[in-house]
C-alpha cells in the first residue's frame, strides 16, 4: 500500500521529452510494456467515482492494483501478486470497493498496452512517457491511441522538485491532463449525478454541502475496513455532519427522517470500535504517564491487549455490517439525496436570506437545553440534562460550519469541547471499573485501577468547574 502522487499531462506525437538534467542525475530512458485489464461494474461505477481496479503484466511492479482516490493529485495504491485468473478479482480488493459496487459483479471493461519509456531524475521523481493503446471492451470493441507523460513522486521525494519537472514538461509543450486517469480517457464515466439548482439558493449551498460528506463517507469506507489510522472516526463524523444537515436544513431539504435513521444506525455501528479505539489510547498514556512503582499487576495488558481484542471484534461487526443489504440501501438513499432531493418551499429562495436563520435557531436550542438543566436541582438529572447540552451544541457547530459561519462554529464547538471532557472522564471511570472487578475476581492487584480513576475523576471534575467560564465568554463572544 503506498499513496502516488503525480502530475499528469496531455502531449501531442511528436512531443519531446526536454532535458531534465538540470534537477540533477538523470537516468534512463529505461523501455517496457504495460499490458493492464481493468475491472469494473458494467454500468462503470468505479470509473464514476475515479477508482481503478487493474490486473497488469509488465513493468517493475506487476500485479493487481487498487487506485482510490485521496487528494487532488494524490490517490491511495494498494497491491496484491499477479494470479493466474483474468476473471476473478481477489477478494480482497473486490471487499474494499463494496461501497460502490452493492453487490454488482466485476468484470473487465477495458484493456490498456503501454509502450512506457521511463527516466528516473535525481532518485525522486519518475517521468514515465507513455504511448497508449486503449480498447474499450464489450460486444463491439472501440480502440483508441494517445500519448501521455506522467511525472511521479518517489518514496522520500521532495514535492518542490515534482513541481519544477512539471513546470518544465509544460514548457517543452505539454498541458495537464483533461482527465484524471488513461481510463478515465478511455472509458469517459458520467458522473453521479447531481440536482440542478439555483447558483446561491439555500438548496444549492445544503446540496453542495451533502454531497461533499456523501464523497467522504465513501472514500473512508475501504480505509474503515483495513482498520486504518483515524478512518472509522471520519466516517462516522461524516454520519453525524449529513444527520446534522438534515435535521437543522429540513426546510431546505425535507421527507429525511428515515435516512437521518439509517444514518445514527451506521454511526453507532462505527461508534463501538471508535469508542474503544480512544479510550484504549487514553488508557495507554495514562499508564506511560505514571512512575512504574505505580503500575502493578497485569494492568497494561488488561487495558491494551483486552480492549484491543474488542475492539478487533468491534472492526468485524462493522465489516459485517457494510457488506450487508442495510448499508447498500443507506448509500443508494444518499446518492438519491444528493441527485433527487425532496426539496422545501425554502429551497429556491436565496441561501443569505434563510440559512443564517437556521443557524442562530440552532443556537437558541443550546441557550435553551442549558436554561432547562440549570431548573434540574438533583444532580444525576442534570447531569443528563447537561449531556443534552452537548448534543445541541454539536448540531450547532456542524450547521455553523455547513454555513462558513467560524465564529459561531467555534463558540459552540467549546461549549462541545468542554462538555466532552467532562462524559469522557465519566465514561472512562465507568470502563475502569468494570475492568477492575474483573481483575479483582481474578486475584490482581487492582491498585492501579484505583490511580486510573483518580486521573478521570479529576479530568471530569475539572471540566465541570471550567464549564461556567466557558459559557460566560461563548456568551459574550
Amino acid at each position: 500500500m503506498g499513496i502516488e502522487i503525480e502530475d499528469k499531462f496531455d502531449v501531442p506525437d511528436d512531443y519531446e521529452v526536454p532535458d531534465l538534467s538540470k534537477f540533477g542525475e538523470v537516468l534512463g530512458p529505461r523501455s517496457y510494456q504495460l499490458v493492464a485489464l481493468y475491472y469494473d461494474t458494467p454500468d462503470l461505477r468505479l470509473a464514476a467515482r475515479g477508482i481503478t481496479l487493474r490486473r497488469r503484466r509488465g513493468g517493475a511492479d506487476p500485479g493487481w492494483h487498487l487506485k482510490l482516490p485521496r487528494a487532488k493529485g494524490a490517490r491511495q495504491e494498494i497491491q496484491l501478486p499477479l494470479t493466474r485468473s483474468t476473471k476473478i478479482v481477489p477478494s480482497e480488493l473486490a471487499g474494499l470497493v463494496q461501497a460502490y459496487t452493492r453487490g454488482a459483479a466485476l468484470a473487465p471493461v477495458a484493456e490498456l498496452d503501454s509502450r512506457r519509456s521511463v527516466r528516473v531524475v535525481s532518485g525522486l521523481v519518475e517521468v514515465a512517457d507513455d504511448r497508449v493503446k486503449g480498447t474499450v471492451l464489450g460486444d463491439e470493441p472501440r480502440v483508441e491511441r494517445w500519448r501521455e507523460v506522467e511525472a511521479e513522486l518517489l518514496e522520500q521525494g521532495d514535492p518542490k522538485l515534482l513541481a519544477k519537472v512539471g513546470k518544465r514538461l509544460r514548457k517543452a509543450g505539454a498541458v495537464p491532463a483533461g482527465t484524471g486517469s488513461k481510463l478515465a480517457r478511455l472509458l469517459k464515466p458520467a458522473p453521479p449525478a447531481r440536482v440542478q439548482v439555483g447558483d446561491g439558493t439555500a438548496a444549492d449551498v445544503v446540496i453542495a454541502y451533502l454531497a461533499g460528506h456523501v464523497d467522504a463517507l465513501l472514500a473512508q469506507d475501504p480505509r474503515t475496513r483495513r482498520a486504518e489510522e483515524d478512518a472509522v472516526h471520519q466516517m462516522r463524523v461524516a454520519c453525524r455532519r449529513m444527520r446534522s444537515a438534515l435535521k437543522a436544513f429540513k426546510t431546505v431539504v425535507q421527507d429525511t427522517v428515515h435516512l437521518q435513521d439509517e444514518l445514527k444506525w451506521l454511526g453507532t455501528v462505527l461508534g463501538e470500535a471508535r469508542d474503544l479505539e480512544v479510550i484504549r489510547a487514553r488508557f495507554a498514556r495514562h499508564l506511560e504517564s505514571l512512575p512504574p512503582e505505580q503500575v502493578v499487576g497485569p494492568i497494561q495488558a488488561r487495558l491494551g491487549d483486552d480492549l484491543g481484542a474488542r475492539e478487533e471484534e468491534a472492526y468485524g461487526r462493522i465489516r459485517e455490517a457494510l457488506s450487508g443489504g442495510r448499508y447498500y440501501a443507506l448509500l443508494d438513499a444518499l446518492d438519491g439525496l444528493v441527485a433527487d432531493p425532496s426539496l422545501g418551499k425554502a429551497a429556491k429562495k436565496p441561501a443569505d436570506d434563510v440559512l443564517p436563520a437556521i443557524a442562530d435557531k440552532n443556537w437558541k436550542r443550546v441557550t435553551k437545553a442549558y436554561d432547562t438543566a440549570q431548573t434540574i436541582a438533583e444532580p444525576e438529572q442534570r447531569e443528563i440534562a447537561m449531556h443534552d447540552v452537548r448534543k445541541a451544541a454539536k448540531r450547532a457547530r456542524y450547521t455553523a460550519e455547513a454555513l462558513g459561519m467560524g465564529d459561531l462554529a467555534k463558540r459552540a464547538e467549546s461549549i462541545q469541547d468542554v462538555l466532552g471532557l467532562h462524559q469522557d472522564g465519566v465514561v472512562a471511570q465507568e470502563t475502569l471499573a468494570k475492568e477492575a472487578e474483573t481483575a479483582r475476581q481474578a486475584g490482581e492487584d487492582t491498585f492501579t485501577y484505583g490511580v486510573l480513576v483518580g486521573i478521570e475523576r479529576a479530568t471530569a471534575e475539572r471540566a465541570q468547574a471550567d464549564f461556567p467560564e466557558v459559557w460566560a465568554g461563548v456568551q459574550t463572544g
